[in-house]
This record gives structure tokens, C-alpha cells and sequence, in this order.
């Protein structure tokens, strides 16, 4: 016996996207927050390119990258905690805490925890990746720009020389990690875009290390064993770096795999409810494939904070892909409840384009014959690539989307819905099975 109190299985949450991003993890968890008292929103993969939108019923709206989406809830702020898996950028960190504090926040930063081992995210990491992917032209991977894969490339390159969270407190020792990183990827990738000053970045990092409070591998277990957490994931599992179509993809495991490892280091395996969150559409930013894309469905679809951006190119929109859904369920190893958003579209698809909604069961190849994708046993970009490739030639097979699409989306990817979506806020959500019941 551990002498720690029963818990129950569904009492850490992990929220997921089953596509390429975008699907409505920051009003999931925002709603999760609403319903019941958690300790903090713990951010496990990805970084400051992050982009969950969430709008309060009064109209407050906040692009959540670094911070976590329960910052808004109704009954104040669920701290946030940056695991060891985060990739930090304190200048875009100051930059969200800013507007959270001009949503009337108090102080954002005493909001936040950050491992000490995180790797720092760089003006540097950010510029040259700014100049990989300019110097791609029409081959573009569709990057956001925020150098988050600079800072993996770079790590696992040369791990001891990587800026840590935790050299933030150190000045000395940062400064001649800055000058090493700066040298190198000057000369193994040229300069990029401007020129950063060191002494400039190292007063923000030292105010960055001021204003938060860093932790040790021993603060997240504890938390694990004092309060419920909601694990909130980055980006989509179709974007995963291993089960992704490359080279299309993140630097980042985007499946549940990190929140998951996090819980059995803890000693809490098998402790958090998985919930899936997937539209009653499909859509995608920038380049890659998307085979049920119809830029007739963006028109009648616009999104008010999605659009064509400089770094990942245009919000993208295809009718509903289970295929590519069941493959992101697959590649994850499920899930135990799914969060349908979006589900006013298929309404407004008819009302603007005349037609009814439609879905993609099934995909046929290049040959015209039925072409099925599954995830790779073991890492394999070069698989990817070749998947890449099959699905920019696959062409959707396409039916009628039946009358009560959420159901019959949990119906189509057997998985129990557990809050529908009609719109924007929390209060736009019918809750189904498996919600929190509110504990303050």
C-alpha cells in the first residue's frame, strides 16, 4: 500500500487532437475547468506556436499558446505547469501574459511553474527556422515560424550545449550557452533573420526566471498526488513527428504519449480519462495533404480566428475524414471519450452552399483501387514520406453525413461523446456522458 488516497480513473484528464490541429482542445479544456476544480493545466508537448482560441460567454477572447486554457475559468484561474516536454519562449510567454492581464488576469506569471530541465526556445531557433523554411519556396513544410523545431534539432544535436529553463537562473552559464548556439547555427545554417543581441536576452530570461517559479522532476508528482490535472496537448496527432506525414509535420509528440509517461513516472498509470476532440469537419494549415479538401466548404465556413498566416500558409477546410481520424485513434491508442465542436457546420453548409454534408469513409489511390493507411510499428520517416506521398495522389470516397452528425461521429469511430460543441463558448457545449461533476 502506497498510504496515497483511492483515486479514480478518470481523475486526470488528456486532452487530444485527432487531426491536424485546430479541432477545440482550448475550449475543451476551458470547459473541463468550468465543471470542476483542477490544479493545473500541464502543457506537455509543443510551444509558443501553440494556438487554442478560447472565448468567454461575455466575450473575453484569448489565443492560448504558452499558458494553459483553464486560465479564463469561471471560478479563477487553474494554474499552469510547463513540464520537462514543453519547449519555453519567454518573450512570447510575456508577451500572452500581457493580454491575459489586460482580460483582467492578476499577475499571470505567479500563475506559472516551469521544469527546470524544459528546453528555451531562442530568437535564434527562431530565425533561422524562419530562413529553412523561406529558402523551401513551393516546398514549404508549413511551419509556424516559432523556431520550436530549431530548439528539438538543436538539442538532440548537441543536448549539453541546449538552453534550459533552468539556465535562466544562472546568467554566466546561459551566456555561454547563447554564444555557442548563436555560433553554430551561424554556421550550419546562416544567420536568419536579423541579428539578436545576448545581453538583451539574457535580461528577459533573468526577469523570466524572476517572475515564475522553476521546479524540479519532484514538483509534478506531488501535484499528481494533490489534485486532479488537465493534460492539455499541442497541435494534432496527425502532426505527430513520428506518426505525422512527414515531412509535413511538428518536432513534437502530439499523442497522448508524454501526459501518459508523465502519469507512470508518478506512479498514476492508467489514472486520466483520454478525451479526443475532432470536428464535424476537417481542416489544416498550410502545406500537406488534406484529401477531402474543397475550398468551396471555406467559403461557407470562415473562421474568425483562423486565416492564412505568413509562416504556415492557409487555413485549409475538407469534409469530415474519418480515415484520417480512425489513423490519428490508431497512431494515439485510442481514446475514452470524444468532444465534437463545430457542430452548427453542417447547418450552415447546407444554408450556404445548397448541399448536404458529407463525409469521407474510405480513400482510393492512384491506381483508383482502395487505399488504406495505419500507423508504423516503429519510427520511420522515410514510411511517412511514403504515406505522404499515397495521400497526395488518394482521392476521398465521400457520403452523405448522417442528420445527428456528433452522434454519429462517436457511432462511426466508436468512441462515446462526451460534450457537443454548437458554437464558440462554453455555454455553446451540451455536455453527454463521463463530465466532472463541479467540485470547489
Amino acid at each position: 500500500m502506497s498510504g496515497r488516497p483511492d483515486r479514480r480513473a478518470e481523475e486526470h484528464a488528456v486532452v487530444v487532437d485527432l487531426g491536424f490541429g485546430d479541432a477545440g482542445k482550448g475550449v475543451t479544456v476551458d470547459l473541463l475547468c468550468a465543471r470542476r476544480r483542477f490544479g493545473a493545466v500541464v502543457r506537455a508537448n509543443g510551444g509558443a506556436q501553440a494556438a487554442h482560441n478560447v472565448v468567454t460567454p461575455d466575450g473575453r477572447h484569448h489565443t492560448f499558446a504558452q499558458f494553459g486554457s483553464g486560465t479564463l475559468a469561471p471560478s479563477g484561474p487553474v494554474p499552469t505547469h510547463l513540464s520537462r516536454f514543453a519547449v519555453v519562449d519567454p518573450f512570447a510567454l510575456a508577451a500572452e501574459a500581457r493580454h491575459l492581464a489586460s482580460l483582467g488576469v492578476p499577475d499571470p506569471f505567479a500563475l506559472v511553474t516551469v521544469d527546470r530541465r524544459a528546453l528555451i526556445s531562442t530568437p535564434w531557433h527562431q530565425a533561422v527556422n524562419r530562413a529553412r523554411e523561406r529558402a523551401r519556396g513551393a516546398d514549404r513544410h508549413g511551419s509556424c515560424g516559432m523556431g520550436v523545431g530549431e530548439t528539438m534539432a538543436y538539442a538532440l544535436t548537441r543536448p549539453g550545449d541546449a538552453p534550459t529553463v533552468g539556465d535562466c537562473a544562472h546568467p554566466g552559464r546561459l551566456r555561454r550557452k547563447l554564444l555557442r548556439l548563436a555560433e553554430y547555427l551561424a554556421e550550419h545554417a546562416g544567420r536568419g533573420e536579423g541579428s539578436p543581441d545576448v545581453e538583451e536576452c539574457l535580461l528577459t530570461y533573468r526577469a523570466f526566471a524572476d517572475r515564475v517559479r522553476l521546479v524540479d522532476e519532484r514538483y509534478l508528482p506531488a501535484l499528481l498526488d494533490a489534485s486532479p490535472v488537465v493534460f492539455e496537448g499541442a497541435q494534432g496527432v496527425l502532426l505527430d513527428e513520428w506518426h505525422g506525414f512527414h515531412p509535413h509535420t511538428t518536432w513534437s509528440t502530439t499523442t497522448t504519449a508524454n501526459p501518459l509517461t508523465l502519469l507512470a513516472e508518478a506512479g498514476r498509470e492508467g489514472e486520466a480519462r483520454r478525451i479526443g476532440v475532432v470536428r464535424t469537419y476537417t481542416t489544416r494549415h498550410g502545406a500537406g495533404p488534406l484529401v477531402t479538401e474543397d475550398p468551396a466548404l471555406g467559403v461557407a465556413l470562415p473562421e474568425r480566428h483562423n486565416g492564412t498566416r505568413p509562416w504556415q500558409g492557409a487555413f485549409r477546410v475538407g469534409h469530415l475524414d474519418l480515415v484520417a481520424h480512425r489513423y490519428a485513434l490508431e497512431a494515439t491508442g485510442g481514446v475514452d471519450t470524444l468532444v465534437v465542436t463545430h457542430a452548427d457546420a453542417p447547418d450552415r453548409m447546407r444554408a450556404e452552399t445548397g448541399a448536404a454534408p458529407r463525409w469521407c469513409t474510405g480513400y482510393t489511390g492512384a491506381d483508383a483501387a482502395p487505399l488504406r493507411i495505419t500507423p508504423g510499428a516503429v519510427p520511420d520517416l522515410d514510411r511517412q514520406e511514403r504515406v505522404t506521398t499515397a495521400l497526395v495522389a488518394a482521392r476521398p470516397v465521400l457520403g452523405a453525413m448522417p442528420d445527428e452528425p456528433a452522434d454519429a461521429i462517436g457511432e462511426a469511430l466508436g468512441v462515446p461523446v462526451e460534450a457537443v460543441f454548437s458554437g464558440p463558448t462554453r455555454e455553446d457545449a451540451r455536455t453527454r456522458t463521463g463530465v466532472p461533476a463541479v467540485s470547489r
